[in-house]
């Protein structure tokens, strides 16, 4: 289903993603994250659909049917290695920086800090080619939102 779609994102030099490519790209990040430790908890989800009605300015059924084919795609990526640095390619720094944030959003959906979240999220940050200071300051933004 999203063959050609990972065939361009891992091409040796891949062409800048369309808006509703980065979309889908980016809400697939999001849920690998929520997936990563085993709990693929309904908080996540709802967190999910929030970030990306807010983010991209969809309505709720909307924002659900982008989550189901990023849920599709998350399912046939590559290696989350592979798939970011792809991302970081094809995605100006800003841009990865507010995924960065939205997967905190994530990650702190369910009121838990996580091991296999929290190393994902690392690992994502670096591969994303956005510092530790800035995810930092991303994950303390999100906590004092609440």
């Amino acid at each position: 289903m999203f063959g050609d779609f990972l065939k361009s994102l891992l091409a040796p030099e891949p062409a800048p993603l369309t808006e509703a490519d980065g979309r889908l790209a980016l809400a697939a990040l999001m849920v690998r994250l929520a997936r990563s430790d085993g709990d693929y908890a309904a908080a996540e989800i709802a967190r999910i659909d929030r970030v990306l009605t807010a983010r991209y300015g969809l309505s709720e059924p909307d924002a659900r049917a982008l989550r189901g084919e990023a849920e599709a795609l998350e399912a046939e990526a590559p290696d989350t290695v592979r798939f970011t640095r792809a991302i970081k390619d094809t995605v100006p720094y800003e841009d990865r920086l507010a995924v960065i944030e939205a997967l905190w959003q994530v990650a702190l959906a369910d009121g838990a800090r996580d091991h296999e979240e929290d190393s994902l999220l690392r690992l994502v940050t670096s591969l994303l080619g956005v510092t530790d200071v800035d995810s930092a300051m991303a994950r303390q933004r999100i906590e004092t939102r609440g």
